[in-house]
């Protein structure tokens, strides 16, 4: 599998995934694979780490669960059977409010309402475009790109099945998702920890 980025019409599915090396780290978008890898840096995991961290505390014992990487969200086409879906993405940070999307146990099946990417080199592009295309297609409420080299956070919103232009914070900036209001996170303090960034290691 190390080799494998495409396949010819019609493309990987769910079915294909699965039977993939567990060692290894794989999106599928449109029935094409994409690696995930290398492994996030130290850098990453320690944003990925303060963030989930601040909204996990603030959901404990409300209905809409958080999830952090590795967690499976499939994206159905209308009409599409679980073991023909071609889309399958492995946000950072996921959130999901309804319950009946992790029924079977196997990750997200729909949606999260909020979804978070950070940054790397080796996925920003995808993450800037593809993946910001594939999750206002698919109603993703909102979007969050967390960016490490300028520590800013740049949010999406759903408005009318679209994306509106982004609101984008920084260091002297608190956001908040527009589900949970009350969660206010200081953009500073997902960069707090962190040693100066070199961008060679992002």
């Amino acid at each position: 599998m190390s080799n494998l980025i495409r396949k010819t019409d019609p493309g990987f599915t769910y079915t294909d995934y699965l039977t993939w090396p567990e060692g290894e780290r794989w999106e599928l978008i449109s029935g094409q694979a994409f690696a995930m890898s290398p492994a996030p840096s130290n850098f990453h995991q320690l944003i990925v780490g303060t963030l989930f961290s601040a909204i996990h505390q603030h959901l404990r014992g409300k209905p809409c669960r958080p999830f952090i990487a590795p967690f499976d969200v499939r994206l159905p086409r209308a009409g599409t059977a679980n073991d023909q879906i071609d889309t399958v993405v492995q946000p950072d940070i996921s959130v999901v409010c309804d319950p009946v999307k992790l029924k079977d146990n196997h990750g997200c099946l729909g949606a999260p309402d909020w979804v978070i990417e950070v940054l790397s080199p080796s996925t920003a592009i995808r993450d800037q475009s593809l993946k910001r295309s594939l999750y206002e297609t698919h109603g993703v409420a909102e979007y969050w790109l967390v960016h490490p080299t300028d520590r800013s956070v740049c949010i999406y919103r759903l408005a009318d099945n679209a994306y509106g232009k982004s609101l984008v914070f920084g260091t002297e900036d608190t956001c908040s998702p527009l589900a949970f209001p009350e969660l206010i996170i200081t953009v500073a303090d997902i960069f707090s920890d962190l040693p100066p960034i070199d961008d060679a290691v992002l």
